[in-house]
């Protein structure tokens, strides 16, 4: 069910506030270019910078917009469990096909704690839960033998693997067995993800280039890794030019590039640096996206 390019969908704003119209054109410009799902409120949609209400409303509306015409993997984190329960409770609520959450950042929990915590998720709704485990952002690194002990519960179907770490996909499919969802996490290695035993990527960079991303991912799907490597080298400018300052920030300014939302974002981040705009534009035009 979650399989293929899933953008891991901008938060668009308008004058500080959240701008619904653009995000359900965005919504729709996914669906028509291709992607494969919808995941909003993850760490590129700002879900850090948002209220609670701003992130339930998000959910809402990419869920009625989406329609069930492609899946909405919500995100649903917090390093306090019970906020946790409440995002994924929500999403079911509101009909979201499953929660993304990520590993309690922050904290700093044992093994054991991550297992409690996943645990209790697990046990709150009746949600597909997709573990996220970005230890860069968390300071926390989910071992594949837990991951597996938590694969054990029929709800935990998958993981977005944000390590970079390319034999985790090989660990974790002998931990978690080899139909346990595998999902990128990193655009710059999503090409080499998915020759270990990956399935997709839940990516930032489909967030402007939706169309050659899931046509990369199809060409993988269907092992035609030549066809794919040939898209990955036209995008690999871009994909390390989105994420050299934080990545949403990159991404938004691409997409104000191609006129499909505002770069605004919320403190404490802010705008590109001059250099690192240029290096955008550049990755723009080397994947043909601009002139």
């Amino acid at each position: 069910m979650f399989k293929g390019s899933m953008p891991a969908l901008v938060t668009p704003f308008r004058n500080g506030e959240l701008d619904l119209d653009t995000l359900k054109k965005l919504v729709e410009w996914h669906i028509g270019e291709g992607s494969n799902g919808l995941v909003p409120v993850g760490t590129t949609g700002e879900s850090p910078t948002l209220t609670h209400r701003e992130h339930e409303t998000v959910v809402e509306e990419v869920v009625k917009a989406a329609a069930g015409r492609v899946p909405v993997i919500a995100g649903a984190g917090s390093n306090n469990t019970t906020e946790a329960i409440r995002l994924v409770r929500h999403a079911e609520s509101v009909g979201a096909d499953a929660a993304l959450v990520v590993t309690p950042y922050y904290n700093k929990p044992t093994q054991s704690g991550l297992i409690a915590h996943f645990t209790a998720l697990h046990d709150c709704a009746e949600l597909p839960i997709i573990i996220y485990n970005i230890p860069g952002r968390s300071v926390v690194d989910m071992t594949p033998e837990t991951m597996g002990k938590l694969a054990e519960l029929p709800r935990i179907v998958g993981v977005k693997d944000a390590t970079g770490d390319l034999a985790r996909v090989c660990d974790q499919r002998m931990t978690c067995g080899p139909d346990f969802i595998q999902l990128s996490g990193e655009d710059a290695t999503a090409h080499g993800f998915n020759a270990q035993g990956g399935t997709g990527c839940i990516s930032v960079t489909a967030n402007v280039a939706p169309k050659m991303l899931s046509q990369m991912q199809a060409a993988c799907l269907a092992g035609d890794y030549a066809t794919a490597l040939e898209i990955q080298d036209r995008l690999m400018p871009l994909h390390k030019a989105i994420f050299t300052e934080p990545g949403l920030v990159g991404v938004k300014y691409a997409m104000s590039r191609l006129n499909l939302c505002s770069d605004e974002v919320r403190l404490p981040l802010t705008g590109l640096s001059d250099s690192t705009r240029a290096l955008v534009e550049d990755g723009l035009r080397h994947a043909g996206l601009t002139n």
